[in-house]
């Protein structure tokens, strides 16, 4: 193992090397574009850590247990912030101050949808999540029925949660390394999927946490400074700040209202929905909670996530306005817009308040922030083939070796379609897929978990078709939808006239589950009922759920 990973870390070495020469002769750039040195010099640090790191969590992956679940020995403290780090992504951290840099106050509709999720998953499912599952959330809404159909639909969602993430996030990545780097688009992709294999395949969840863990303390320390540095310039007044801002838009008043962005009442409602049980949906968070030793821990690692997330978002708001306000010198504009788009909102307030070195600071935390969520996705996708699939469907005597191994093949062909889609899309409209992976998590995977962990009555009829309808209408309804009919297809007025239809196929979830189950009398339904109290008493005792490993 350890001869491997000095070969890979060899081989990551000479993959940046040229990329970072590269990056100081770039042809398409403009002339005026200075390659940033000392960012450069940060993400070639943060990439050797990060490699040491999986080197160390290479030397103490030895079960199953431990490539998926860190051998369930991690703190609550230490999960809160792995949590942070794995949800706080480059959508949150540039598109949120974007969003508000854009849009004013309406921006911040995202980051509170974001944000209200995680009560539900503290106080509702985080205790129950780690007393019965094992390794991830199919465990949970497997528990008492069949497990073939439970397990494929699971997996199903999963997975098209986790590739429709990658490549929102692998696109970004790329546009993101191309910009702050001068490195070509395709480069940066490749680099992004082999670093990526290289942390999950051979460090698995010990090295994917702790990435994360550096790149939350990265991200809330350097959103942290912009704020405080932002908040002096106005003389710690968020009057003058607002004040500011609003005379920098031609004293134009609307980017301190609401209502602006999200109009219509069924559309905010269905975007609610949306990231709110999205978020509680999501294959990649929900596998965190067995990385800790008991339900307490789960518990606390969900108190400590919503205050960091929460604490996150209350800097993006001030980033957001702090960028119209201080962010107003010929350099950053292309005409009227910002250079980069709105997105880049962040990343030219940094270079205004901390000058080229903190540039290149952010720039290596925005780049870490990709990392650690991409890395979070991989091993969740490859975790429903591996575990869910091949270990519960196809080959229900796996050993612990062969399982693993699945898991680390699953993980190269995870991340080998990353860099595909990730290219294939470089020049696509990706705003659907957001909007598509957290309705199908709202819609397929959070009503068949929470309806399994507090319904007595449902059954696997119900369960698997219910799940299938949410995840069907889900692709139906945003593939008729405005962005994909309309702007994509270019097909004229949109059938569905909303970006996030979620209020309709949470519903369509829902309803089919309770209808499907009701309506099931056969023998199995009956087991599914009576297998109810043994599922409660454990989710609530943690009488019978795993412990931690002994390392």
């Amino acid at each position: 193992m350890g001869t491997m990973m000095k070969a890979l870390f060899g081989l990551a070495v000479m993959a940046v090397a040229p990329m970072v020469y590269s990056a100081g002769v770039d042809v398409a750039a403009p002339a005026e574009k200075v390659t940033n040195w000392s960012a450069i010099a940060m993400f070639v640090l943060f990439v050797a850590g990060t490699l040491y790191i999986t080197y160390w969590a290479a030397q103490r992956t030895k079960s199953a247990k431990d490539f998926y679940a860190a051998g369930g020995g991690i703190t609550g403290l230490q999960n809160g912030l792995a949590i942070a780090g794995d949800y706080m992504s480059a959508a949150s951290f540039l598109g949120i101050t974007g969003m508000v840099y854009l849009k004013g106050y309406d921006g911040l509709i995202f980051a509170i949808g974001f944000l209200v999720g995680w009560p539900i998953i503290l106080f509702l499912m985080s205790e129950r999540l780690r007393n019965l599952g094992k390794y991830t959330f199919a465990d949970v809404a497997a528990y008492r029925f069949k497990q073939t159909p439970i397990r494929v639909l699971a997996a199903f969602g999963g997975v098209a949660v986790v590739i429709l993430y990658l490549i929102a996030q692998m696109v970004g990545a790329g546009k993101l390394i191309e910009l702050l780097f001068g490195l070509d688009f395709n480069y940066a992709v490749v680099l992004v999927g082999v670093l990526i294999i290289a942390y999950v395949s051979f460090g698995g969840m010990l090295a994917t946490t702790w990435v994360q863990i550096i790149k939350a303390v990265l991200l809330l320390s350097g959103s942290t400074f912009i704020a405080i540095a932002v908040m002096y310039q106005m003389g710690f007044s968020f009057e003058t700040l607002f004040k500011t801002a609003v005379e920098n838009r031609g004293n134009n008043m609307d980017i301190l209202y609401s209502g602006g962005f999200v109009s219509d009442p069924i559309n905010a409602i269905s975007l609610g929905i949306a990231l709110m049980f999205g978020t509680a949906g999501l294959p990649h968070i929900l596998m965190r909670f067995f990385t800790v030793p008991d339900a307490k821990e789960a518990r606390k690692s969900v108190f400590y996530a919503t205050g960091f997330i929460g604490y996150f978002y209350i800097l993006a708001f001030i980033i957001g306005f702090g960028a119209i306000a201080l962010v107003v010198s010929a350099e950053y504009m292309d005409g009227t817009k910002l250079i980069g788009g709105n997105n880049m909102a962040a990343i030219h307030l940094s270079h205004v308040v901390g000058g080229d070195f903190f540039l290149g600071f952010i720039s290596a935390v925005a780049f870490a922030t990709i990392l650690a969520v991409v890395s979070g996705l991989t091993l969740a996708g490859a975790s429903a083939l591996s575990h869910d699939i091949y270990a519960n469907v196809i080959n229900p005597n796996a050993t612990e070796e062969q399982e693993t191994k699945i898991a680390k093949m699953a993980t190269l062909v995870i991340g080998g379609l990353a860099i595909l889609f990730g290219i294939g899309f470089k020049d696509q409209n990706i705003a659907f897929v957001v909007a598509l992976a957290f309705t199908i998590a709202a819609s397929a995977n959070f009503p068949v978990l929470i309806m399994s962990m507090f319904w007595s009555g449902m059954t696997t009829r119900g369960a698997v078709i219910g799940g299938w309808l949410g995840l069907i209408s889900a692709v139906v309804m945003v593939v008729l939808g405005p962005v994909v009919w309309t702007q994509i297809l270019q097909m004229g007025e949109a059938i569905v006239p909303y970006k996030f239809p979620a209020l309709f196929t949470v519903i369509i979830a829902f309803v089919g589950i309770w209808f499907f189950s009701i309506t099931d009398k056969s023998a199995r339904a009956k087991e599914d009922k009576e297998g109810f109290e043994a599922q409660f008493i454990r989710s609530q005792t943690g009488i019978g759920a795993e412990g931690a490993s002994s390392h």
